[in-house]
Protein backbone atom coordinates (compact mmCIF):
# COMPACT_ATOMS: atom_id res chain seq x y z
CA UNK A 1 0.00 0.00 0.00
CA UNK A 2 1.85 3.66 -0.98
CA UNK A 3 1.62 6.48 0.60
CA UNK A 4 -0.50 9.04 -0.94
CA UNK A 5 1.15 12.30 -1.14
CA UNK A 6 2.24 14.88 2.29
CA UNK A 7 1.11 11.57 4.24
CA UNK A 8 3.40 10.40 7.14
CA UNK A 9 4.93 7.12 6.27
CA UNK A 10 4.70 4.60 9.03
CA UNK A 11 8.06 3.51 11.15
CA UNK A 12 8.23 0.46 12.79
CA UNK A 13 6.97 -0.56 16.23
CA UNK A 14 6.01 -3.93 17.95
CA UNK A 15 3.89 -5.32 21.00
CA UNK A 16 3.75 -8.09 23.21
CA UNK A 17 0.34 -9.81 24.23
CA UNK A 18 1.23 -11.82 27.71
CA UNK A 19 -1.40 -14.53 28.26
CA UNK A 20 -2.19 -16.29 31.57
CA UNK A 21 -4.88 -18.95 32.30
CA UNK A 22 -6.77 -18.34 35.70
CA UNK A 23 -9.73 -20.95 36.72
CA UNK A 24 -10.01 -22.04 33.41
CA UNK A 25 -10.15 -18.56 31.77
CA UNK A 26 -7.65 -16.82 29.41
CA UNK A 27 -6.33 -13.54 30.78
CA UNK A 28 -4.46 -10.60 28.72
CA UNK A 29 -1.73 -7.81 30.25
CA UNK A 30 -3.08 -4.73 29.36
CA UNK A 31 -2.58 -0.38 30.55
CA UNK A 32 -3.60 2.78 29.64
CA UNK A 33 -1.21 5.04 28.11
CA UNK A 34 -0.34 8.43 29.86
CA UNK A 35 -2.34 11.39 28.96
CA UNK A 36 0.72 13.06 27.81
CA UNK A 37 1.14 11.02 25.11
CA UNK A 38 0.63 12.76 21.79
CA UNK A 39 -0.04 9.05 20.24
CA UNK A 40 -3.28 7.24 21.26
CA UNK A 41 -3.29 9.25 25.05
CA UNK A 42 -5.66 7.62 27.56
CA UNK A 43 -6.35 4.50 25.75
CA UNK A 44 -5.40 1.04 26.88
CA UNK A 45 -3.08 -1.32 24.62
CA UNK A 46 -0.77 -3.49 24.72
CA UNK A 47 2.52 -3.32 25.98
CA UNK A 48 4.97 -1.92 23.04
CA UNK A 49 6.80 1.00 21.06
CA UNK A 50 8.87 1.88 18.12
CA UNK A 51 11.60 -0.22 16.89
CA UNK A 52 15.20 1.17 17.86
CA UNK A 53 18.52 0.74 15.62
CA UNK A 54 19.77 -0.61 18.96
CA UNK A 55 17.73 -3.68 18.73
CA UNK A 56 19.91 -5.06 15.82
CA UNK A 57 22.39 -5.43 18.51
CA UNK A 58 21.06 -6.89 21.36
CA UNK A 59 21.97 -10.40 21.97
CA UNK A 60 19.35 -12.72 22.14
CA UNK A 61 19.22 -16.23 24.24
CA UNK A 62 17.09 -17.93 22.25
CA UNK A 63 16.35 -16.94 18.53
CA UNK A 64 12.76 -16.12 16.96
CA UNK A 65 11.80 -19.92 15.72
CA UNK A 66 11.86 -20.21 12.01
CA UNK A 67 8.36 -20.80 11.57
CA UNK A 68 7.20 -17.13 12.95
CA UNK A 69 10.06 -16.01 10.57
CA UNK A 70 8.15 -17.28 7.97
CA UNK A 71 5.44 -15.46 9.02
CA UNK A 72 6.77 -12.35 9.06
CA UNK A 73 7.27 -12.48 5.71
CA UNK A 74 9.17 -13.37 2.92
CA UNK A 75 9.95 -9.86 1.53
CA UNK A 76 11.21 -9.21 5.67
CA UNK A 77 15.21 -9.31 5.81
CA UNK A 78 15.52 -12.01 8.98
CA UNK A 79 17.48 -8.98 10.65
CA UNK A 80 14.72 -6.78 10.51
CA UNK A 81 12.44 -9.47 11.35
CA UNK A 82 14.44 -10.05 14.77
CA UNK A 83 14.20 -6.14 15.71
CA UNK A 84 11.12 -6.60 15.51
CA UNK A 85 11.05 -9.33 18.13
CA UNK A 86 13.37 -7.83 20.17
CA UNK A 87 11.70 -4.57 20.28
CA UNK A 88 8.56 -5.53 21.47
CA UNK A 89 10.48 -7.64 24.27
CA UNK A 90 12.54 -4.72 25.39
CA UNK A 91 9.43 -2.10 24.86
CA UNK A 92 7.63 -4.70 27.36
CA UNK A 93 10.36 -4.75 29.90
CA UNK A 94 10.54 -1.07 29.99
CA UNK A 95 7.07 -0.65 30.18
CA UNK A 96 5.99 -3.47 32.81
CA UNK A 97 9.11 -4.71 34.61
CA UNK A 98 8.35 -7.94 33.05
CA UNK A 99 11.32 -9.96 31.59
CA UNK A 100 11.07 -12.13 28.21
CA UNK A 101 14.62 -13.75 28.77
CA UNK A 102 17.18 -12.90 30.99
CA UNK A 103 18.80 -9.69 32.88
CA UNK A 104 22.48 -10.03 32.71
CA UNK A 105 25.21 -7.23 34.36
CA UNK A 106 22.41 -5.02 33.76
CA UNK A 107 21.77 -6.05 30.10
CA UNK A 108 18.59 -7.99 28.89
CA UNK A 109 19.27 -10.85 26.45
CA UNK A 110 15.91 -11.69 25.09
CA UNK A 111 14.20 -15.32 24.43
CA UNK A 112 12.57 -14.93 21.28
CA UNK A 113 11.79 -18.98 21.12
CA UNK A 114 8.62 -18.34 22.97
CA UNK A 115 7.14 -15.23 20.55
CA UNK A 116 4.32 -16.16 18.26
CA UNK A 117 3.56 -13.40 15.43
CA UNK A 118 0.01 -12.86 14.90
CA UNK A 119 -0.77 -9.65 13.48
CA UNK A 120 -0.03 -6.59 11.88
CA UNK A 121 -1.60 -2.70 11.50
CA UNK A 122 -0.92 0.22 9.52
CA UNK A 123 -1.95 3.74 11.52
CA UNK A 124 -4.67 5.40 9.09
CA UNK A 125 -2.85 7.45 6.39
CA UNK A 126 -4.38 10.59 7.52
CA UNK A 127 -2.54 10.25 10.85
CA UNK A 128 0.16 12.79 11.71
CA UNK A 129 1.77 9.98 13.70
CA UNK A 130 1.84 6.43 12.20
CA UNK A 131 3.40 3.18 12.51
CA UNK A 132 3.56 -0.54 11.02
CA UNK A 133 2.88 -2.32 13.99
CA UNK A 134 3.72 -5.92 14.86
CA UNK A 135 1.82 -8.25 17.23
CA UNK A 136 3.29 -10.82 18.80
CA UNK A 137 2.31 -13.06 21.76
CA UNK A 138 3.76 -15.27 24.70
CA UNK A 139 2.74 -17.55 27.57
CA UNK A 140 3.14 -16.46 31.25
CA UNK A 141 5.62 -19.28 31.55
CA UNK A 142 8.12 -17.51 29.35
CA UNK A 143 7.88 -14.13 31.44
CA UNK A 144 9.88 -13.49 34.98
CA UNK A 145 9.84 -10.28 37.14
CA UNK A 146 7.97 -8.17 38.81
CA UNK A 147 4.90 -6.08 37.26
CA UNK A 148 5.47 -2.04 37.75
CA UNK A 149 4.48 1.02 35.60
CA UNK A 150 7.59 3.23 34.64
CA UNK A 151 4.84 5.82 33.95
CA UNK A 152 4.13 5.36 30.08
CA UNK A 153 1.49 2.30 30.79
CA UNK A 154 -0.87 3.22 33.96
CA UNK A 155 -3.53 1.31 35.64
CA UNK A 156 -1.53 -2.01 34.02
CA UNK A 157 -4.02 -5.06 35.48
CA UNK A 158 -5.10 -8.77 33.75
CA UNK A 159 -8.10 -8.53 32.67
CA UNK A 160 -10.22 -11.60 30.62
CA UNK A 161 -11.17 -11.34 27.00
CA UNK A 162 -14.20 -9.96 27.64
CA UNK A 163 -13.05 -6.99 30.06
CA UNK A 164 -10.19 -6.31 27.63
CA UNK A 165 -12.78 -5.61 24.48
CA UNK A 166 -14.65 -3.80 27.41
CA UNK A 167 -11.16 -1.52 27.93
CA UNK A 168 -10.27 -1.38 24.20
CA UNK A 169 -11.69 1.44 22.46
CA UNK A 170 -9.30 1.13 19.45
CA UNK A 171 -10.90 -1.10 16.80
CA UNK A 172 -6.92 -2.48 15.94
CA UNK A 173 -7.18 -3.55 19.19
CA UNK A 174 -10.06 -5.13 19.01
CA UNK A 175 -9.06 -7.22 16.04
CA UNK A 176 -5.83 -8.01 17.66
CA UNK A 177 -7.78 -9.66 20.64
CA UNK A 178 -10.14 -11.69 18.27
CA UNK A 179 -7.19 -12.73 16.53
CA UNK A 180 -5.42 -13.97 19.80
CA UNK A 181 -8.41 -15.76 21.26
CA UNK A 182 -8.58 -17.60 17.85
CA UNK A 183 -4.84 -18.77 18.10
CA UNK A 184 -5.48 -19.65 22.24
CA UNK A 185 -8.38 -21.75 21.25
CA UNK A 186 -5.68 -23.75 18.40
CA UNK A 187 -8.16 -23.41 15.54
CA UNK A 188 -6.62 -24.22 11.91
CA UNK A 189 -3.98 -21.52 10.85
CA UNK A 190 -5.91 -19.06 9.06
CA UNK A 191 -2.73 -16.56 7.76
CA UNK A 192 -1.69 -13.01 10.07
CA UNK A 193 -3.58 -10.81 8.94
CA UNK A 194 -3.09 -7.19 7.96
CA UNK A 195 -5.13 -4.49 9.98
CA UNK A 196 -5.21 -1.13 7.84
CA UNK A 197 -7.72 1.85 6.73
CA UNK A 198 -9.18 2.20 2.79
CA UNK A 199 -11.11 5.29 2.54
CA UNK A 200 -11.45 5.42 6.30
CA UNK A 201 -12.76 1.98 6.46
CA UNK A 202 -11.05 -0.82 8.24
CA UNK A 203 -9.93 -3.75 6.91
CA UNK A 204 -8.33 -7.43 7.96
CA UNK A 205 -7.08 -9.57 5.10
CA UNK A 206 -5.10 -12.65 5.76
CA UNK A 207 -1.61 -13.68 4.28
CA UNK A 208 -1.64 -17.31 3.95
CA UNK A 209 2.03 -18.23 4.37
CA UNK A 210 4.03 -19.97 6.52
CA UNK A 211 1.68 -22.57 7.69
Amino acid sequence: MSDAPNTVRPRDAASLLIVRERRGQHQVLMGKRSSKDRFMPDVFVFPGGRVDPSDADVPVRTPLPRRQLERLGPALPERRARMLAVAAVRETFEETGLVVGEQRAGELRPHLKGLEYIARAITPAQSPIRYHARFFMTREEHITGKLRSNGELIEMNWLSFDQAREAASVDVTQMVLDEAQYRLAKRPFRGVPLICYRHGVIQRRYRESGK
